[in-house]
């Protein structure tokens, strides 16, 4: 019985070594969005991220912990 457990714990470890840590989540919001990031938001399943552009513009993204897919926060 305890050989059964293993491997689904094994995947569970693995789901979770699968997502974005924070610098991940920051370099991939980096990417869609030029300028200094602000501040970092952590939830369960996203990062939310401000970035100030050279503009003065303050964008705010979040990043999908799971795919890594960035969209404009609402």
């Amino acid at each position: 019985m305890l050989a059964l457990l293993m491997p689904q714990q094994a995947i569970a470890s693995d789901k979770l070594q699968k997502q974005l840590n924070q610098a991940q989540a920051v370099q991939k919001a980096q990417q869609q969005v030029k300028g200094r990031v602000l501040k970092v938001r952590q939830s369960k399943n996203k990062y939310q991220i401000k970035v100030l552009q050279k503009s003065g513009r303050v964008v705010t993204v979040d990043v999908d912990k799971n795919s890594g897919r960035v969209s404009k926060s609402h």
